[in-house]
């Protein structure tokens, strides 16, 4: 006998992951035409200004890449994860969906290290070169450091949540 099993938390966690991603796209965008505008077009302030610009090119580079990357992925991930869990709910939930979620899970507590490092270097150099005007580069550098460093964790917070989330359902899943 056929028996309907609701898989609607592969298309919630999906969903929600391509939502984010798209959100991290627009971050790393918006980051690196500020970067560009704060290279070649502000004027007061040069030293300032250029900190500021390297660290949101280089993040927001990363950010572009990784929110392009998830957001381009996520439709064909889900629909084949939703396949072949409908297929084989137990035995695909167990060998490959559960695997590959413990080892996201695991990146997110790399990516929390990094981003906190960012924080904390970006506020100890605050308060380093606040007062320092021959330190207006690191100054700048110091700011954007810290602002993106908190962007991507919480960023971070909310995906390593949905994740938990979304892996308690695949462990149940092969429980049943």
């Amino acid at each position: 006998m056929f028996e309907q099993r609701d898989f609607s938390f592969i298309h919630k966690y999906f969903i929600a992951e391509k939502q984010e991603s798209l959100f991290i796209l627009i971050i790393g965008i918006v980051a690196i035409l500020l970067a560009i505008s704060f290279w070649f077009f502000v004027k007061t302030n040069p030293a300032f200004f250029k900190g500021l610009a390297v660290v949101l090119m280089a993040l927001g580079l990363i950010q572009t890449i990784v929110g392009f990357n998830v957001y381009t992925r996520t439709n064909k991930q889900k629909t084949d994860i939703a396949y072949n869990i409908g297929m084989e709910p137990a035995a695909y939930a167990k060998h490959t969906e559960l695997p590959r979620m413990e080892k996201v899970m695991k990146s997110f507590v790399i990516y929390r290290w990094v981003e906190i490092a960012f924080i904390i270097t970006g506020l100890i150099l605050i308060i380093l070169y606040r007062t320092n005007s021959d330190k207006s580069f690191w100054y700048g550098f110091s700011i954007a450091l810290a602002l993106q460093g908190a962007i991507m964790l919480s960023a971070d917070y909310f995906a390593e949540k949905r994740g938990a989330v979304y892996t308690e359902q695949i462990k149940k899943l092969i429980k049943e």
